[in-house]
C-alpha cells in the first residue's frame, strides 16, 4: 500500500472523522483547533480555539461534538459551545478522549483518570466509558479503563471495540439494545507499541493506530493479526475511513519520536475495504 502524506505540521493530531461536504476534519491537542482537509491538501480553520480534543462526532445539528475537558456541542456557524457531559475531577475524572456514536445516534465517551498529555502532577489513574443518551442524561457503562482511546462498533452494531493503551490491549463488550454493555473482554493484545484510535470496516475487521511503533495494525473479527500499514512518524494516533465510497483510510499523528514540536500530520492510502459510516450523533442539545 501506498502512503500518500496529505498535510503536517501540527502537535498532536487526533479526532479523524469524515464530513461528506467538508472532507477530513481533524483536531491538533497540543495547539489547539479544528481543521479541515482533502486529498489537496488545503487545509481550512473549522474552529481556531480549544485544546485537548481527542474525540469527535459530527452531530445532526450542523455541528461537532468534541471532546477534551469536557464533552460539548460546538456548531459549525458559531464560536459558542454547549456542555453535554461534564468533567468531575473531584471524583477521578479530569476530561474525556475518544468518543463514537452508535447506530442510534447515542454518544460514548472514555473518560480520563488523569491526563495523559498535559502533565498535572498526578499519578496516572484509570478512568470509565460513559453513555451519553438521547435525551441527553448519561451513566457509566463501563469501567477500569487505565487509558481510554479508540472506539467503534461491528458492522451488526451488537460489538463495541474500545483501547485501552496503558494495558496494551483492544477490548470488546457485547451491546445491549439499551446502550449497556456485556462484562470486558479481551479482543486483542499488543506485543509492541499500544493501541491508540481504532476503526471498523465492513468486513469485519477492526484497524487500530498502534502509538509509538509508527503503523497501523489490522485485525480480523475474531482477533487474529492480518497486517500493517507503516507511516512515516513514530506516533501514530488513529484513522479514519474517507472519500465518496469510504475507502481511503486516513491516518494521523504526532510529534512524538522525533525532533520538533509540529511533526505531526495527515496521510492516506487506498484500501480494498471501505469503512462503516459512522452515524450522526442525535443526543439532545440543553
Amino acid at each position: 500500500m501506498t502512503v500518500n502524506t496529505i498535510t503536517e505540521g501540527y502537535g498532536l493530531v487526533e479526532g479523524p472523522v469524515w464530513h461528506e461536504k467538508l472532507g477530513l476534519l481533524f483536531s491538533d491537542v497540543l495547539f489547539g483547533g479544528v481543521y479541515s482537509t482533502s486529498d489537496s491538501g488545503e487545509v481550512e480553520t473549522i474552529f481556531s480555539h480549544r485544546r485537548g480534543i481527542g474525540g469527535m462526532s459530527i452531530h445532526v445539528s450542523e455541528g461537532l461534538v468534541v471532546s477534551g475537558r469536557n464533552i460539548s456541542f460546538k456548531p459549525f456557524d458559531s464560536d459558542t459551545s454547549i456542555v453535554l457531559l461534564d468533567r468531575d475531577e473531584e471524583n477521578g475524572n479530569v476530561g474525556y478522549n475518544d468518543i463514537t456514536t452508535d447506530s442510534k445516534g447515542r454518544i460514548y465517551a472514555g473518560s480520563l483518570g488523569s491526563s495523559p498529555v498535559f502533565d498535572d502532577g498526578r499519578e496516572p489513574q484509570a478512568g470509565n466509558l460513559y453513555l451519553i443518551d438521547l435525551d441527553g442524561t448519561s451513566r457509566v457503562v463501563a469501567e477500569d479503563i487505565q487509558l481510554t482511546n479508540g472506539l467503534g462498533f461491528s458492522p451488526d452494531n451488537k460489538i463495541l471495540y474500545h483501547a485501552d493503551s496503558r494495558r496494551q490491549a483492544v477490548c470488546c463488550y457485547d451491546v445491549l439494545e439499551n446502550g449497556d454493555l456485556g462484562p470486558k473482554q479481551t479482543f486483542a493484545e499488543f506485543d509492541q507499541g499500544a493501541p491508540d484510535g481504532l476503526v471498523v470496516a465492513t468486513d469485519g475487521t477492526v484497524w487500530v493506530a498502534n502509538a509509538s511503533a509508527g503503523r497501523v495494525d489490522v485485525f480480523s473479527n475474531s482477533g487474529a493479526f492480518s497486517h500493517s500499514i507503516q507511516i512515516p512518524l513514530p506516533m501514530c494516533t488513529s484513522v479514519c475511513f474517507g472519500g465518496s465510497d469510504l475507502s481511503t483510510l486516513y491516518i494521523v499523528s504526532g510529534s512524538n519520536g522525533v525532533e520538533g514540536d509540529r511533526r505531526g500530520g495527515v496521510y492516506s492510502v487506498s484500501t480494498e475495504v471501505s469503512g462503516i459510516p459512522v452515524p450522526l450523533a442525535k443526543v439532545a442539545l440543553p
